[in-house]
Order: structure tokens, then C-alpha cells, then sequence
């Protein structure tokens, strides 16, 4: 909590009296109104979250004390307007927990997951404010209500049904109850995760055990002991700019299984920190909660808000994938069983039988020998620096923005670095700012959000302040920032999610940015991914950090041709994971397996082979049980076949930066958030629904 203990050891600014005042009861004199990070200390949260549902409270106690007569002003955009201090100090609090936590944070954390449930059942079990909704929303077609209006109508009344306010008495008491206890044990799972990922540690002691490993992951490694207290040792951890190389390049395979097993056992290692339990109760809770609320499972209840709406076009979608990925995996590890043993044959020695940890080794060491390509020629042209100006330089092409970097902005770690973002203009639209690199108080992945959305106040377009996190490869002592193409398409990817938050033209927060269905968010994110290796694009931004050359042509046709290769793996192991969290959510009964029991049923259900390992096992799989994702991991492919159509139409335009095309993507989907239902926004963009076929031909999966 560097960035905090400076308020501490600074001071905070204070009243005449010279009393301290807590940060977030005062207006923010920073640059945009973006917080005060360096003022704000752990021990104001409490209070500001107190203060701030308190505030909420009395705004919600005008509306139902209102005597005129219920009005769409006068209810749903004043509850629309609502919580602003909560909101202010929510943003701050979350942003900051999975990025700058410790202890303290975390107690924070656990105290308020379910007081901040039970304010949040206070207003949708809030009867009078409801009938207000209900009132409003009966007269509808008889309300001259634009669409936006009218969606925000829809999407207020939908949140009251949902959140039980239909329920009796009985019924809502014993919905707080669940609500509260599953806020409770979802801030546990993530923080035990966490603790797993910092915990591993492998140190290495004898400079043979570091065969094969590129010397930029061999100094990183060092500087890693080093800070450990290890000077002389190398360091490797599961966080996955370390675990990923080295199960690509370590010629030690018993390490290989030591590094691949400490990862894939997170959260179940039977100590303080393992989540079998957790995950097992919040998975029958959620049975119980979709029961109370009238549907049959978890994922019904999930899924009826969502594009897909129901469990089996999830499966009818994922199903049709399946087969043709396992297919191609199985062809892959073929090929790599080919190698070990043509290995083993020169050399004399025994084969052996490909396992889960040897699958990335193989499968770089086929790839090397297929395309003369491995990953380790690609990162000296994938220098952080020169990527990030790329994904500004592809958003400049499509439409027209500019970003410049502003050291005068408050950031909450001296590794964030801010941008104001202009449109075509001038114009100011947002402020970004990006976070890349790991550290112990970090959680891991990569993703966006935002310290405040977009929206009007007074007929003002509020800039939003936008932050993009990711945990890619640090620089060294003698190298920048050498990204690998994972970590390449994972940044433009979340890149796509800052444009959704940063474009966004809504009149209402409750609509703004990424408010949207969840198999929609992931479209604006992934349709990014697509410009990151393109030739065109490359040749913009891959220029090798040394010389400045630009990227060859032969290595970019390399990674042309190279396009499909690993796509059974990436796609099983993706697959898998959405079967897997599928099946947690639409159980009907309460599970008594344990969850290797239920992982083994699910898994076995659809033939999962050994050699893959299901991308995230349930003790770790943060998305389903500490994050917005439980019955939505499927949301990742089914945006892919949005986002492969949506690419497809700047291909049919035969310019990836046709203007044309770009505006109708930003007018129709970036700019509108959840204001439109998002097949009909996908529609005015594509002029029809999109087909399967361009996903599977990108992934080669397709005849």
C-alpha cells in the first residue's frame, strides 16, 4: 500500500480547525476529478461506505415520500441518480483491492461484502419504492419514453423482480440471508486464491536446473531472488509471466510438474487456504437463491438477462465447438508424442508419455520445428512501450483518438501511468489510465473498469476515468518490457473493454460503458485483439527494442502461417472450463460431491483428454466464484463469433481501418452501453445476426 502510506506520512489536508477530513466528504481538486490517491488511508473506507449507503438511503426515503404521483423523473432517474458518494467511494475501494491490497484492505473487504449486500437488498426489497417502479412500468406504451428511456425503464423494473421484490416477507429475509453470506464468501475465495499465487515460490540453486530457459527469463528470475532476500538464487513463481516460460522453455521436466502442479492446485492443498468448501457452499446457496426467485438453477436465473437466455443454447453453442477442437488437440499431442519419441530414439534413452506440464514445452519445440518460429524470436519486437503507442496508433486509424500522457494525474503505484484521451475533434472524452505489471498486492489476470462511468449531469457528458490492469512481463536491469503475443493480444483486449467505458454516450450510469448484457461485453474487448498481429498493424508498432528495425516480413508471414497452430489446446482448454462452470450452476438439488468428484463427472462427461488440464480447476476459478462470471465463462466464445462476424465486416470493406465501418461499430456499439437490447445494436451495426463461421474458420477448426 505504497501509494496509501503516503497520506499518512504526508498529511491529508484538513478543515481550519485542522482536523483531518476524510478524503472522499470533500470534492477532489485533481486534474479530471480523478481521486486523490495519495490522501486516501484504509481507515476511511469504513466510514465513507457508512456515510455513503446512509446518503443513498435518505435519497431512496425521498423518492418513496414523494405524495405527487410516480413519474419516470421522478423515480426512475432519480434512483438512477442515486448513490453518488457510494459509488465514488466503491470505485476507488474495488479498484484499489485488486490492485494495491494488503490485510488491512482485505479486512475492509470481508467487513463489508455483506453490510454492502444487505444496503443493496434494502432498496430492491424496498416495497414502496418498488410499487413506484411497478406503477411506472405497468403505463409504459402509454409513456412517451425515447429508447434509451425506455431501456433504462425495462432495466430498473427487471432489477427489482430479480432481486426478489416480488418475494413476501419470509421469502425476502431469507434472500438478505443468502445474499449476504454468498458477498461473504466470494470476498474469501479471492483473497485465498491470491494468497496461493503469492505463496509458491520455486527457488533454484544450481545454474543447471535453468536449462532452456531464455536469458531474459533467467534474469528475471534473479532479480526476483533478489528481492526476496535470495541473492545468487533465481526465483520462479506461479504468476504467469514466470510459470509460462518456463513450462515453454525448462529442459527440466521434473521442474516442469513442480511449477505446472503448484498452479493447478490452488485453493486445493487441504490447508487455510483452500477453497473446496467455500466454492461447494456458494454453489448450493446459489441453488437455493435461483429456487427462492422461481428458476430452476443458477444458471436459468443467470442467463435469462443474457443474449443466450437459457442453458441449452450455451450448450448447443459450446457443443458445437467441442468435438472440432478435441479433434484438432488430439492431432496436436499426437505430433508431440512424435517428437518425444523421436527424441528418445536419438538419443538412446526411454520415451516417455506426454503429460498436462510437458503440453506448452512440446508444443513450442513443434512449433519451432513446423514454422522455424518460437516465442522468444517474437518479443524483442513486442516491447511494451512500442505496443501500447500501437493499440493508440490502431484507435487513431479507426477513429481519430489521441492519447497523451499526463504525469499531473494522480496515480494509485508509480508503475501506472495516465492519459487523457481526445476524440477527432479535440474534444476530451476520458481519462485511461493503464497498470501492467505484477505485484504481490495485485490479483492475477488482466481487466478493466473504472474509478467513475460516463454520464450526463445537467446536460454535461462526464468524462469517465477509465483503468486497464495486466500482469505482463517486467522489465529487467538491462531489458525493457518484452511482451509475449499472449500478452500482446491480452492488451489490446482490455483495451477494447477502456474503449467500451471510454466511448460510451449515455445519458444514464445504469446504461453506460460496459452495463451490458455479459455475453455482450466481451465483443468490444476481443474484436481488438484482431488489429494486434495483423501485418498491417505490425508493421506500425513491432520493431525489435534494440536496432528499431521493423518486424521482418519473413518472421511476420511466419506468424501468419503459424495461425492456427495450438488452436485445439487453447480452444479444449477454454471449452472446458465453460462445460465445467455450466455444470457447477445448473444443478437443481444441492451437491453433496466434493468438487474433485464433480470435476471429474463434468469433465469426463465430455471426454476431456489427460494431456489437458481444464483451464481453471474450481479451488481457483476466481471468474465463477469471486468475480461476475458464475454460468458466464461460455461469454468469452460466444462474443468470439460476435467479434469474428464484426471483423469480417472490415475485411469484406477491404480496409481494416475502413471509416465507414468503424463509425457504425462506434455509434452502434461503443457509444450506446446497455441502452439498446444488444442483438438489435449488433444488427444496426452488421445489418444481421452473426454466423458461427467465421470463429471457426479463424481457429481452423472449420471442415
Amino acid at each position: 500500500m505504497a501509494a496509501m502510506m503516503l497520506g499518512i506520512l504526508g498529511g491529508c489536508g484538513g478543515g481550519d480547525d485542522g482536523i483531518r477530513q476524510n478524503p472522499f466528504f470533500t470534492s477532489w481538486d485533481t486534474p479530471y476529478g480523478v481521486p486523490p490517491f495519495e490522501q486516501i488511508l484504509v481507515t476511511d473506507y469504513v466510514p465513507a461506505f457508512e456515510k455513503a449507503m446512509a446518503e443513498q438511503n435518505a435519497e431512496i426515503d425521498a423518492i418513496t415520500g414523494n405524495s405527487a404521483e410516480p413519474t419516470f423523473a421522478n423515480t426512475i432517474e432519480a434512483l438512477d441518480a442515486s448513490g453518488s458518494l457510494l459509488r465514488k467511494v466503491r470505485s476507488v475501494f474495488y479498484g484499489l483491492n485488486g490492485t494495491m491490497t494488503d490485510e488491512a484492505m482485505q479486512a475492509v473487504a470481508k467487513e463489508m461484502a455483506p453490510r454492502l449486500a444487505a444496503h443493496a437488498d434494502g432498496i430492491n426489497l424496498n416495497d414502496a419504492l418498488y410499487q413506484r417502479v411497478a406503477r411506472i412500468y405497468e403505463q409504459k406504451d402509454e409513456l412517451d419514453l425515447d429508447e434509451e428511456q425506455a431501456m433504462l425503464l425495462e432495466e430498473t423494473n427487471k432489477v427489482f423482480v430479480r432481486g426478489g421484490a416480488q418475494l413476501d416477507p419470509a421469502g425476502k429475509e431469507h434472500l438478505r440471508k443468502l445474499n449476504e453470506e454468498l458477498a461473504s464468501l466470494s470476498v474469501q475465495f479471492g483473497e485465498n486464491v491470491l494468497k496461493e499465487t503469492n505463496k509458491f515460490v520455486m527457488f533454484v540453486t544450481d545454474e543447471s536446473d535453468l536449462a532452456g530457459l531464455p536469458d531474459g527469463v533467467v534474469a528475471a528470475a534473479a532479480e526476483e531472488a533478489a528481492r526476496l532476500e535470495k541473492p545468487g538464487q533465481w526465483a520462479f513463481t506461479i504468476h504467469k509471466p514466470s510459470l509460462i516460460p518456463f513450462l515453454q522453455y525448462s529442459e527440466k521436466r521434473d521442474l516442469r510438474e513442480k511449477m505446472f502442479k503448484a498452479y493447478i492446485n490452488q485453493g486445493d492443498n487441504g490447508d487455510e487456504l483452500d477453497n473446496n468448501a467455500v466454492l461447494k457452499r456458494m454453489a448450493n446457496l446459489r441453488v437455493e437463491k435461483a429456487h427462492l426467485l422461481g428458476f430452476p438453477s443458477h444458471a436459468h436465473y443467470m442467463l435469462d438477462p443474457n443474449m443466450a437466455k437459457e442453458p441449452g443454447a450455451v450448450y448447443q453453442l459450446l457443443g458445437q465447438l467441442w468435438e472440432p477442437s478435441l479433434d484438432t488437440a488430439r492431432r496436436e499431442a499426437a505430433d508431440m508424442q512424435e517428437l518425444i519419441d523421436a527424441q528418445a530414439a536419438a538419443a538412446g534413452s526411454q520415451p516417455f508419455k506426454l503429460e498436462a506440464w510437458d503440453w506448452w514445452h512440446y508444443a513450442e519445440k513443434v512449433k519451432k520445428a513446423r514454422y522455424d518460429l518460437d516465442e522468444e524470436m517474437l518479443r524483442p519486437y513486442f516491447k511494451l512501450e512500442n505496443v501500447r503507442q500501437g493499440m493508440f496508433d490502431v484507435a487513431g486509424k479507426l477513429w481519430g483518438l489521441k492519447f497523451t500522457e499526463r504525469p499531473d494525474i494522480p496515480t494509485y503505484h508509480p508503475d501506472v501511468k495516465a492519459f487523457v484521451v481526445q476524440d477527432r475533434d479535440g474534444s476530451e472524452l476520458a481519462v485511461l489510465m493503464l497498470d501492467y505489471f505484477p505485484r504481490a498486492s495485485k490479483r492475477g489476470g488482466a481487466w478493466m473498469s473504472s474509478f467513475r462511468k460516463q454520464y450526463y449531469q445537467d446536460g454535461r457528458r462526464v468524462l469517465p476515468v477509465i483503468f486497464n490492469v495486466g500482469n505482463f512481463t517486467k522489465p529487467t536491469a538491462d531489458k525493457p518490457s518484452l511482451l509475449s503475443v499472449d500478452e500482446v493480444e491480452t492488451m489490446f483486449h482490455e483495451f477494447g473493454h477502456g474503449l467500451h467505458g471510454m466511448l460510451s454516450d449515455c445519458r444514464y450510469r445504469t446504461l453506460s460503458g460496459t452495463a451490458v448484457a455479459q455475453d455482450f461485453v466481451e465483443l468490444p474487448s476481443q474484436i481488438m485483439e484482431n488489429w494486434a498481429m495483423e501485418p498491417e498493424v505490425l508493421a506500425m508498432y513491432a520493431r525489435h527494442h534494440d536496432t528499431g528495425e521493423i518486424i521482418p516480413a519473413e518472421l511476420v508471414e511466419k506468424v501468419k502461417r503459424s495461425q492456427h497452430f495450438n488452436q485445439g489446446f487453447a480452444s479444449t482448454e477454454y471449452l472446458a472450463a465453460s462445460f465445467l462452470d455450466m455444470d457447477w450452476h445448473t444443478i437443481t438439488d444441492m451437491t453433496e460431491m466434493t468438487s474433485h468428484e464433480f470435476e471429474d463427472k463434468s469433465l469426463g462427461r465430455i471426454g476431456l483428454m489427460d494431456e489437458i488440464v481444464v483451464r481453471y480447476r474450481s479451488p481457483y476459478f476466481r471468474h465463477i466464484f469471486a468475480g461476475g462470471y458464475s454460468a458466464g465463462y461460455y461469454s468469452y466464445v460466444w462474443a468470439e463469433v460476435l467479434d469474428a462476424d464484426a471483423f469480417q465486416a472490415f475485411k469484406e470493406a477491404g480496409d481494416l481501418f475502413d471509416q465507414d465501418t468503424a463509425a457504425a461499430f462506434r455509434e452502434n456499439v461503443l457509444e450506446r452501453g446497455g441502452s439498446a437490447e444488444p442483438m438489435e445494436l449488433y444488427k444496426r451495426f452488421r445489418g444481421q445476426e452473426p454466423g458461427i463461421e467465421p470463429l471457426l474458420q479463424r481457429k481452423g477448426l472449420a471442415g
